[in-house]
């Protein structure tokens, strides 16, 4: 274990640095303030740093409702941005999507005409905003030719982007016994769209849409507060309960909450609100180190130098309890020593950032200067090193001081 010696700067943001650590992981700091919810599932975490603030029961597997239309909107989304979709294309409202998510059909609906072409922005707000199921099966059958076919897209793509215990088998969120997900893997989901799809994130802050001369509002009840809300998705099955997937800006924070399990809307609503409330109050965020300073050294094998700088493309913060002042510990991970030549800008590291036990932080470092292969002594001296020390590329931690 290599030691990086960059005490001070961690030491200038203000942290106090304590041997004696605080009981302190996400739930348990949620304990210590006495902050409890009714929802039976539920899970609050910080965009910028990707850190769990509060969870319970958060990888408790639970029917989606039509916070599944999430993941048909993110199929739809990586379709558009990998240029095989645009807004302009036209999908036909089958009569299967008519009866079974239209008018007549006593759930959500865009109230599209069957046998007619809509194009594809007009039916992902109406999936989005009035919650269509119409607009979701005909979206489904444009796609992939079946729901089916749609369904087995959508659990493609949840893999890909780490949602790692949910499973799709429908567009719409309707009721199947082997379609289940947790409020993990629904913050994942949010996060993931909210960072990659910035532009078509905007539809789930919108708060009307009309089609058919119907005007409907959106159902996401925290976007008629006035918290900074500007997405995501609800939901309600019997086999669910009221389930909500929210994002709201604070003072350019952003958080993302998800309930589920409730039993009224008012009561998901108001859940919701309590645990944005909270985060935004009972946290703080410090900065660590600046977008561009160099956060430590990696070692590198064969090359013209023996170490190479580190940097974050972004600023490297975590959130703190206020008032509290909690052991911060951080560690560079990399699998080294680097082999030389390394491109300035190259992802060769990862910062981890941890509070107690838990972790607050996994970001990416990169290379901030060029190392060129090394001179044919510089190399020989290397592979002596290697010989004689066992000096081999391997899984290194750089700790970095400060606690």
């Amino acid at each position: 274990m290599r030691h990086v010696k960059v005490a001070r700067a961690l030491a200038a943001v203000g942290f106090v640095w304590s041997a004696i650590s605080l009981p302190f992981g996400w739930p348990q700091a949620a304990q210590a303030q006495n902050f409890q919810t009714s929802a039976p599932t539920a899970i609050l975490i910080d965009a910028g740093s990707h850190a769990v603030l509060f969870e319970k029961n958060a990888d408790e597997l639970t029917a989606p409702a039509s916070m599944a239309k999430t993941m048909t909107a993110e199929v739809v989304f990586n379709e558009i941005k990998s240029g095989r979709l645009n807004f302009d294309n036209e999908f036909m409202i089958s009569e299967n999507a008519w009866r079974k998510g239209g008018g007549g059909s006593g759930g959500s609906s865009m109230f599209a005409k069957v046998n007619t072409p809509v194009r594809l922005e007009d039916l992902l707000r109406g999936l989005i905003i009035q919650s269509g199921n119409d607009a979701a099966i005909a979206i489904a059958e444009g796609v992939a030719g079946t729901e089916d076919n749609f369904a087995r897209m959508m659990n493609e793509r949840a893999k890909q982007i780490g949602l790692s215990q949910s499973t799709f088998r429908n567009a719409t969120g309707y009721g199947h016994p082997d379609q289940k997900v947790t409020v993990r893997d629904l913050s994942k989901l949010a996060l993931h769209i909210i960072e990659t799809y910035p532009d078509l994130y905007k539809m789930f802050g919108e708060r009307e849409f009309t089609w058919n001369k119907i005007r409907q509002q959106n159902r996401n009840p925290l976007l008629f507060m006035d918290i900074g809300a500007d997405g995501l998705k609800t939901g309600n099955i019997d086999e669910s309960g009221f389930g909500l997937m929210g994002s709201a800006v604070q003072n350019d924070q952003r958080l993302i909450v998800v309930v589920n399990g409730l039993k009224t809307a008012k009561d998901r609503a108001n859940e919701a609100r309590k645990l944005l409330d909270w985060g935004f109050r009972a946290f703080e965020t410090q900065q660590l180190f600046a977008e561009g300073q160099v956060v430590g050294e990696a070692q590198v094998f064969g090359g013209n130098k023996r170490s190479l700088p580190l940097v974050s493309r972004k600023p490297v913060r975590v959130l703190v309890p206020r008032g509290e002042s909690e052991r911060v510990t951080a560690r560079i991970v990399y699998t080294g020593p680097l082999k030389a030549p390394v491109q300035k800008g190259a992802e060769v590291a990862r910062l981890q950032v941890n509070r107690g036990d838990m972790q607050a932080l996994d970001m990416p470092l990169y290379a901030d200067e060029d190392v060129q292969e090394g001179t044919l002594s510089q190399r020989a001296l290397d592979g002596l090193l290697e010989f004689s020390t066992g000096w081999v590329r391997r899984a290194f931690t750089s700790v970095i001081e400060g606690i």
